[in-house]
């Protein structure tokens, strides 16, 4: 049941076609990959932000 073939995907991509028209579909996957990159960028900033966090943290108890 969780399965998903190749006639409910082509079901999908049509109801796409049809929602969005042809020519707006690349725009959209410009759209949603410039998003991903943003996130992906921003949890890498958080992840060194908390690193340095953490080495300041640590620098602090040994005073």
């Amino acid at each position: 049941m969780g399965n998903i073939g190749t006639t409910e995907i082509i079901i999908v991509i049509f109801i796409v076609v049809l929602l969005f028209g042809a020519k707006k579909i690349p725009e959209l996957a410009q759209g949603i990959g410039k998003g991903i990159k943003e996130f992906k960028k921003g949890m890498k900033d958080e992840d060194s932000g908390n690193k340095i966090s953490d080495k300041d943290k640590s620098s602090e108890k040994k005073d």
